[in-house]
């Protein structure tokens, strides 16, 4: 009996070893993140003078060349009419887009950067000229600022 009892706690112990390993073990990557640098060369422009848009895409270390979708949306503070460009990349993991204003005014730039599954959309406001009134969080998405979601859950951040 005792030798029936220690051959399946033995079996038990075995079972429960093996799970954990073959399961959670060292070898286990840590998850990569879709990381989207935006940067706008001047943020105070000049009227008719262009602005240079960079998003510097990357997931991990790699740097991501084949984007499924990346578009830039440009307005002016409280502008109901909003820009949406597709960009296409350049090199090494940029996406680049060189833009003039015609009129003064604050600015806002969405990167809408779609790769390896994820979404993520870092925003930047930049000026040209004289600055305009500054949009107010109801008006702007600042709630999403550099929102980063897996695009197999739903996005409910857009429904009010």
């Amino acid at each position: 009996m005792k030798k029936a009892v220690w051959f399946l706690l033995f079996s038990a112990l075995m079972v429960l070893s093996a799970g954990c390993t073959s399961n959670g073990g060292m070898n286990e990557k840590e998850p990569k993140m879709l990381n989207v640098d935006l940067s706008v060369t001047p943020e105070k422009g000049k009227l008719n003078s262009p602005i240079t848009f960079e998003a510097k895409v990357t997931y991990g270390e790699e740097k991501v060349k084949d984007a499924n979708e990346v578009s830039f949306e440009i307005w002016r503070s409280k502008d109901k009419q909003h820009e949406k460009i597709k960009i296409h990349h350049e090199k090494d993991g940029i996406y680049r887009l060189d833009k003039s204003f015609s009129k003064e005014g604050t600015y806002y730039i969405v990167s809408h950067v779609t790769a390896r599954g994820m979404h993520n959309m870092p925003k930047k406001e930049f000026v040209i000229g004289t600055p305009s009134d500054r949009e107010n969080s109801s008006n702007s998405m600042s709630g999403m600022d550099n929102m980063k979601m897996d695009m197999g859950g739903k996005d409910n951040s857009h429904k009010k």
